[in-house]
């Protein structure tokens, strides 16, 4: 039989060649997955059918999501949800307590009234801004585990999961891999799956590079988005993933009589953080908790930062100041590339 027409009869169980990577919109960013060997047209549809749904269940922008139903009936009544979204929901409050509600998903009226990034970008009034930092209590925030329900308190109330969906929705990706791998029939190239999952620059990496070396992952210069600042080297073995997400004034923002406004809030006095900080990587194996600690540890500065670092296992964190020099907290191997930034000693 001509191997042509043999590959044609066999392409259900690999003959055909595997797609290396694909690019969906998704999470309000550009999400690329890369899977190499194992990169059929039927896994990536299962991830990124996982990262829309995600985004349908989770977005404060989508009409439907369950979480905009729960901001709506703020104030009036509980909404029963999925598990899954009471599930991100008691984790983000995880980080809250941990950070001392530096990470706040009940952030919502302040990203709203600042609307950073969307068409009604602005700079509020303060009387705006003292209104609505009186909705921001997580206390007010009611969890029903038994009816799974969530319930805010005060009308005008709004949660916010920006700061945690997608990384679950990495972790979910990874998942969605290890478990295709599983039921692939044969394994002979190799005895485990290796990928690249990019949610916007929450990057997380699965197994070995196909050549054995170790990954390099650029860190951003927050200062022009067209440079890195160094890149951090992972050597990891066959079956562990590692997520690197960074958090910073570059991701977005706008400029209004000379100053610059970014999207990271503090939740004391209703403003964009100034700490003296540019950026926050934080890498560990669990991209969710990479994604809320970037947040909670850029919000908090470096100090206080550190210090919730070092009460950590696993989790590293590289600091990038405003005054362009960086700082590491943890077993980083991290290389400087760029000339205009200096590593502390």
């Amino acid at each position: 039989m001509p191997i042509k027409l043999l590959c044609i009869l066999t392409s259900l169980i690999g003959c055909s060649e595997p797609i290396t990577s694909k690019t969906e919109l998704g999470l309000g960013t550009v999400c690329t997955i890369t899977l190499y060997e194992q990169g059929k047209p039927q896994i990536y549809d299962k991830i990124f059918n996982r990262i829309f749904e995600i985004e349908a269940l989770m977005s404060v922008h989508i009409t439907e999501s369950e979480l905009h139903r729960i901001n709506e009936a703020a104030g009036f009544t509980p909404v029963k949800v999925r598990d899954e979204v009471f599930n991100i929901i008691e984790r983000a409050l995880v980080y809250t307590e941990l950070s001392d509600s530096a990470f706040n998903p009940a952030i919502g009226p302040i990203v709203s009234l600042w609307d950073i990034g969307g068409e009604a970008q602005r700079v509020p009034s303060r009387d705006e801004i003292e209104a609505a930092l009186g909705l921001l209590y997580v206390r007010d925030i009611e969890l029903d585990r038994d009816n799974s329900t969530v319930f805010l308190k005060k009308h005008g109330m709004a949660l916010d999961l920006g700061a945690i969906a997608k990384g679950f929705a990495a972790d979910e990706a990874a998942r969605i891999i290890r478990e295709a791998w599983d039921l692939l029939p044969q394994r002979q190239q190799q005895d485990y799956p290796r990928a690249i999952i990019d949610l916007g620059g929450n990057i997380l990496v699965l197994g070995e590079k196909p050549d054995s070396s170790a990954w390099s992952i650029g860190i951003q210069d927050p200062l022009d988005s067209r440079e890195i600042i160094g890149y951090v080297s992972i050597d990891q073995n066959k079956n562990e993933q590692k997520t690197i997400v960074t958090s910073g004034i570059y991701q977005r923002y706008f400029i209004e009589d000379g100053i610059l406004y970014h999207h990271i809030f503090s939740s004391l006095d209703g403003y964009p953080v100034n700490n003296n900080l540019l950026s926050v990587t934080i890498i560990s194996e669990s991209s969710i908790d990479a994604d809320a600690l970037s947040t909670a540890v850029f919000v908090l500065g470096y100090e206080k930062g550190k210090a919730i670092m070092q009460s950590l296992d696993g989790v590293s964190c590289i600091f990038v100041f405003d005054d362009q020099l960086i700082r590491i907290e943890g077993d980083v191997d991290f290389v400087l590339t760029n000339s205009d930034y200096n590593l502390a000693l």
